[in-house]
């Protein structure tokens, strides 16, 4: 590998998919129209059944590599697209998930050549519903975040973050036995000792609300994944703050089942108003 300091580096975004032919085009379409030309672009398939094969060889021609067989998630998908990686950096997307505008990478590279001692990198990340328009946005600097982070009641919005690829050369690659909370485990291995590097001023990715992690069920899922990582890791069994963050996703479970998705999600958004926050659950 040349020296990265002296030129602009080659980033790999890695998408996986299974059955995300609504969406899928629009993520290509974000990478490939990238006024940066310095990325190449690798999709994985789970062994979708609606169509989205048939839009990835409509792409081939733009895409560095591809395969479409069933696999064990999205963390098995994202190491089998490491695998076939040429990046100095490494980025992770969802099909639901997309680069916010054709100039993101083109600002981001500055950053990416001026962080030699930084393996992860950060921006922001637009929450956005089905039709684009932004709910909410995602990304705080690490010195507000570390803590949170660290008590495993908030994530990097992964979608963001630039991965150097020598830290899957140190750390190894994810952990397929997470099936949520993976990203999470990968970056508390790194962040735990080694600070990151956030770019507040760049929207990386928009994110379309309702993935796997949307829903209260698999929150909880979430939050046990990152409390597992965290006893893997050696930190504190126990803090306030995790049970807490669990106690408010076991009152959206039981709403949501008493009540019902729809009027669940009013009566989050009653509460969001009486903290003084913007109505979110019922815009998604």
């Amino acid at each position: 590998m040349s020296d990265q300091r002296t030129r602009t580096p080659l980033v790999t975004f890695i998408v996986a998919v299974f059955n995300g032919k609504s969406t899928l085009q629009r993520c290509i379409d974000s990478v490939v129209h990238q006024t940066c030309a310095s990325r190449e672009l690798i999709v994985i398939d789970g062994g979708s059944t609606d169509g989205s094969v048939e839009v990835i060889k409509a792409n081939w021609g733009a895409l560095r590599d591809w395969v479409s067989e069933p696999d064990r998630g999205i963390y098995h998908a994202w190491n089998k697209g490491l695998s076939r990686a040429s990046g100095d950096w490494i980025g992770f997307l969802g099909a639901d998930d997309y680069l916010h505008d054709p100039t993101v990478l083109e600002r981001l590279s500055p950053h990416l050549v001026a962080a030699p001692e930084q393996c992860i990198v950060y921006g922001q990340v637009a929450m956005v519903d089905k039709n684009g328009v932004e709910v909410e946005r995602l990304g705080m600097p690490w010195e507000d975040a570390r803590k949170r982070f660290m008590q495993g009641t908030y994530c990097l919005p992964t979608p963001g973050v630039m991965f150097h690829r020598s830290l899957f050369e140190r750390l190894g690659r994810f952990d397929e036995s997470n099936r949520i909370a993976g990203d999470y485990e990968l970056l508390l291995r790194e962040l735990k000792a080694r600070e990151p590097r956030y770019l507040p001023q760049i929207v990386v990715a928009d994110m379309q609300h309702g993935g796997i992690s949307s829903r209260p069920e698999n929150t909880l899922t979430s939050l046990r994944e990152m409390q597992a990582a965290r006893v893997k890791h050696g930190l504190p069994v126990f803090n306030l703050h995790f049970v807490a963050a669990l106690a408010r996703v076991c009152v959206r479970l039981v709403l949501w089942r008493v009540l019902g998705e729809k009027s669940a999600r009013r009566a989050m958004d009653w509460g969001r108003r009486l903290a003084g926050k913007p109505a979110y659950w019922t815009k998604t």
